[in-house]
């Protein structure tokens, strides 16, 4: 469920603010590094198990990532589940291989999540935002999101 923190959330970030990634702690032990986004378009994808509107979109975001990944698009999942486990099991159950963090206080300072979710959040290769959207996308978002490569 969400923590005290969603009471605080602010809007998603605004179009055309610069946003860089840092080295990123991953669900599965390896760790994101700025180098390894550098010039690719980057999607931040707030998400948590327990919410029933990421249990719609994320299929649509993982489908997008394993279309994608090989012409440049970097999917980020950030899970604001309470536990880091409840996250990994629910990646694993559904077969989801795409990178996710959890949002730690330290990632939280690098990035406040925006109040809603899911939130999707989409960096173009110079780092700007050029797409940033509280609640879940339909279909045709998602793969909208293609054509931003």
């Amino acid at each position: 469920m969400p923590s005290g923190d969603e009471a605080r959330a602010g809007p998603p970030p605004a179009l055309g603010t610069r946003i860089e990634v840092p080295a990123l702690p991953l669900l599965d032990g390896r760790t994101l590094h700025a180098a390894d986004v550098q010039g690719q378009v980057v999607v931040l994808y707030w998400w948590a198990s327990w919410c029933p509107f990421c249990a719609v979109q994320t299929p649509l975001m993982d489908k997008l990532w394993q279309a994608e990944r090989a012409r440049g698009l970097v999917l980020l999942g950030l899970s604001i589940d309470r536990k880091p486990e409840d996250a990994v099991a629910y990646l694993s159950k559904r077969g989801y291989a795409f990178p996710s963090a959890w949002v730690t206080p330290a990632v939280q300072r690098w990035l406040p999540k925006p109040r809603g979710l899911p939130v999707t959040v989409v960096l173009s290769r110079e780092r700007r935002v050029v797409m940033s959207e509280a609640g879940q996308l339909f279909p045709e978002d998602v793969e909208a999101i293609a054509r931003l490569l």
